[in-house]
């Protein structure tokens, strides 16, 4: 994946954080085609680090359910640290909902399995149209 110094001109950055492997790859590949820059963590810790580091994000797309923070405690980190940060949760668990302080974020949560076109369009609604 393209690392955010070597980001092009205008385009958006998104940051993916899952602990599934081949489920990171394809959605990085998705967004990729679809304009954006990409970086990648395996895990939420990884992924605050990231955050903390590149203010360049844009883009916070986490699974819910990791080991060690989990997305929801990702979330609930990254909007602490940068407030206008837009984040897109996905989750594999239908009862999976949101916390009272998350929803008035204007979060969203994509239930996994997902279409990948369903990834890129509200990953491109949240944060507007990728270069």
């Amino acid at each position: 994946m393209a690392e955010t110094a070597e980001k092009r001109s205008g385009a958006p950055t998104v940051l993916i954080a899952d602990d599934e492997v081949m489920l990171r790859l394809v959605a990085a590949e998705t967004l990729q085609d679809a304009g954006f820059e990409v970086s990648e963590a395996g895990d939420g810790t990884a992924a605050f680090s990231m955050l903390q580091a590149d203010p360049s994000i844009d883009l916070l797309v986490s699974d819910i359910k990791m080991p060690g923070m989990n997305g929801i405690e990702l979330a609930e980190a990254g909007l602490k640290l940068r407030p206008g940060l837009k984040v897109l949760l996905m989750t594999g668990y239908a009862t999976e909902t949101l916390p009272e302080c998350l929803r008035h974020q204007g979060l969203e949560i994509l239930r996994k399995p997902f279409d990948l076109n369903r990834l890129a369009a509200l990953a491109l609604g949240l944060v507007g149209k990728a270069a």
